[in-house]
């Protein structure tokens, strides 16, 4: 089985200890992004505002916390992209829409803030698709431009494969971190619902819009992810479980549900067979790997999520009413065919349709639970196969709708590659068991780098 490898990727966490012994700076940091957008991002277009300016004022500040002996955190002075739906006072805006065109907030979105606060880098806007449902953006997938980066995180995604920051923000609804993680090569990874504060997010879906994090490695995905909780917190939810200056150690995981949902019917035989190889590895390790064909309760479970998938869609349209269909009122010209049809969709639901969907998500919740209570995690695909060629479509959303539609922790691993492009690997996790889902997370992602090693 091909391991996807980039070499363009870089880590923050992986050179905090050179910034805490001062053989490195942060400004130094900052430099080497500036240099990799300079070579890169013309080609690859994921970025919409840059701000070096600002970044290098930040990145010198941080720098002089780091010779001080008093960062302010583990992502102190670590460059972030933004995607361009979470408002930022100092850079516009723009959510991919004319409407937005120059749009300035006179407020930083509640993730911004906690960043800041954390002494975070904020490098600049990346792109995203309209409203992040409509038409695509520019950007291209950084190893090979003929192909999509997937959307709607599509700008954060390509900016962390080519090593131009070492993390960014997203956001999902249905795929919009995973997918685009997948066709990308990086990590993602989408806490469960609510768990970062969405405050100054542009939402699509109030119930099913997720928070997330795009980055190099499983240790920055969590970091951020962390400073984003411990910062701000979350109205009536709290904070990330386990967040903190350290991530939770790694853990081989006892047992994993493979699950198979209509996703499967959409990939190649090449995508199957390497990740049946992966799954083959993680056994020879150790790891128990149930489907199934070994579980009838499992097959039930399966058979469920896919009687009530499609009503995904059904509740993102009801609650894209507003302001999306005030925005159809105004500016009908300036929406694009997507959210036209998406508003018209929720115009044809009466709110018992609503109430139905709500209660029959929250029955399958229910009915996920004690399954998730049993294994370490789910283990699935992330994409259906590698990024599809062309930059109007973004790419199937199959294999990450299912956490999304639940709430689920997950995260996207990028690793192994098909037809030299990378596929992730998807990990589900139960609801607020985040950390355990991360301490799997980082085990199978030492264990693919510990075998590199000895391939070298």
């Amino acid at each position: 089985m091909p391991d996807w490898r980039n070499p363009h990727l870089i880590s923050f966490s992986r050179a905090l200890p050179e910034f805490r012994s001062r053989q490195r700076t942060t400004r130094e940091f900052l430099e080497h992004c500036v240099d990799a957008i300079a070579k890169r991002d013309k080609k690859i277009k994921a970025f919409v505002t840059i701000d070096l300016r600002a970044a290098r004022k930040s990145a010198d500040a941080s720098t002089h916390r780091y010779k001080s002996g008093q960062p302010l955190s583990p992502i102190d002075g670590c460059p972030i992209a933004i995607k361009d739906i979470i408002a930022t006072a100092d850079m516009p805006t723009q959510m991919n829409s004319p409407i937005y065109k120059g749009w300035q907030p006179k407020y930083d979105a509640a993730c911004i803030t906690a960043l800041r606060q954390a002494g975070a880098v904020i490098i600049g806007k990346t792109v995203t698709t309209e409203f992040a449902f409509g038409r695509s953006g520019p950007t291209t997938n950084p190893f090979d431009s003929k192909r999509t980066p997937g959307g709607s995180s599509s700008g954060s995604a390509a900016a962390v494969a080519a090593g131009m920051v070492p993390a960014a923000l997203g956001t999902q609804t249905i795929g919009s971190i995973l997918r685009p993680a997948s066709y990308c090569g990086v990590v993602g990874f989408k806490p469960t619902i609510g768990t970062l504060h969405s405050g100054g997010i542009h939402l699509l879906s109030v119930t099913c819009d997720h928070l997330g994090v795009i980055s190099s490695t499983v240790e920055d995905a969590w970091h951020i992810a962390s400073q984003v909780s411990l910062g701000i917190g979350s109205p009536g939810i709290g904070f990330l479980p386990g967040a903190g200056p350290d991530p939770p150690a790694p853990h081989q995981p006892r047992k994993l549900f493979r699950v198979y949902t209509r996703g499967w019917k959409e990939i190649d035989n090449e995508t199957r067979n390497a990740f049946d190889t992966a799954l083959d590895r993680l056994r020879a390790r150790g790891v128990e790997i149930t489907s199934r064909d070994d579980d009838r309760a499992l097959a039930e479970f399966e058979e469920q999520l896919e009687s009530g998938i499609d009503d995904a869609l059904g509740i993102v349209a009801y609650e894209s009413k507003w302001p999306y269909a005030d925005y159809i009122a105004r500016y009908p010209k300036l929406v694009g065919p997507r959210i036209h049809e998406l508003v018209d969709r929720a115009r044809g639901m009466s709110p018992a349709n609503y109430e139905a969907l709500l209660a029959n998500r929250h029955r399958m919740q229910r009915i996920a639970a004690p399954h998730l209570e049993h294994c370490d995690g789910l283990i699935t695909l992330a994409s259906s196969g590698p990024a599809p060629v062309g930059l109007a479509e973004t790419g199937s959303r199959t294999f990450a709708s299912y956490a999304s539609w639940l709430g689920l922790p997950a995260f996207s691993l990028p690793l192994i590659a098909v037809k030299e492009m990378p596929v992730g690997i998807q990990l589900i996790g139960r609801v607020g068991a985040d950390a355990a889902l991360f301490a799997t997370a980082k085990w199978m992602m030492q264990e693919v780098e510990a075998q590199q090693a000895d391939d070298c």
